[in-house]
């Protein structure tokens, strides 16, 4: 289960998830609106792995600016916020 352990930035926390889409094998995709970032749990993990932005609100390749939802297109394997 993602989360679970008060809200924040660690890796075993979410900050307003908004944006959630679970895959075929267990996967769990979450935007977190407040963290800038969208973590990927593994089916029986214990924390997430940031997959896209967690470097703070913004507009750089390595930034997301309040990110509301995720998807995976599974045909190209990528991530689309």
């Amino acid at each position: 289960v993602a989360g679970g352990n008060d809200f924040g930035s660690e890796m075993n926390q979410l900050y307003h998830p908004w944006g959630l889409r679970i895959y075929d094998d267990q996967t769990i995709y979450i935007a977190e609106y407040s963290n800038h970032r969208v973590v990927e749990w593994k089916c029986g993990a214990t924390t997430g792995r940031v997959v896209a932005g967690g470097n703070g609100q913004g507009n750089q390749s390595n930034q997301l600016n309040y990110p509301t939802d995720v998807i995976i297109d599974e045909e190209t394997d990528s991530l689309i916020i």
